[in-house]
């Protein structure tokens, strides 16, 4: 039997750790695990295409986020850029639901006294569809270096027309809800 706590550890292959007893009274040790994070090189990036057609506002933003950030994947790492590049189609024709269309504003202050400018989001619909989306999906996102690094990863476009043929995107269905 070796005696010591050095040649125990040698003797089982345990790691440094607190020791804990179990009902016999005999001594083991606890093993520590570390967990794994992803290396750059390791990280998969995909282009996904969404079509906002008659979808709420709200649910497109909560997916475009979740998948901006790449909280789908197994490997999710919070403090990583594990998402996925994520296109927006038909922004012009997403959904506003309840009293949105008449009462949402948005609201942009210069500084300066009276310098207060509200735009409702229809006169915002009409002129850039693609900032309502965007707006919303920035609403979701950590405001962090991070979450700024992550927006740039998002493209918006009022019609069907995308630049991005090249990079061979994948339609995503957004899941159905009740």
């Amino acid at each position: 039997m070796a005696t010591g706590v050095g040649p125990l550890r040698r003797e089982f292959g345990m790691r440094m750790g607190a020791p804990a007893t179990t009902g016999g009274g005999t001594r083991f040790w606890r093993q520590t695990v570390t967990t794994y994070s992803m290396k750059l090189a390791e990280i998969d990036k995909e282009w996904l295409v969404i079509d906002a057609t008659d979808v709420p506002l709200g649910r497109l933003a909560t997916q475009v986020s979740s998948l901006l950030r790449g909280k789908h994947k197994p490997t999710y790492t919070p403090h990583l850029d594990m998402g996925d590049n994520v296109i927006v189609i038909n922004a012009a024709n997403v959904e506003l639901t309840g009293m949105k269309s008449e009462k949402k504003t948005y609201q942009r202050y210069s500084g300066y006294i009276g310098g207060l400018k509200v735009i409702p989001i229809k006169k915002m619909q009409e002129k850039h569809p693609e900032h309502v989306v965007t707006h919303a999906v920035w609403g979701m996102m950590p405001k962090t270096k991070l979450g700024r690094k992550l927006m740039k990863h998002l493209r918006v476009y009022q019609g069907t027309d995308h630049p991005h043929t090249a990079q061979k995107p994948r339609a995503y269905e957004l899941p159905k809800v009740k």
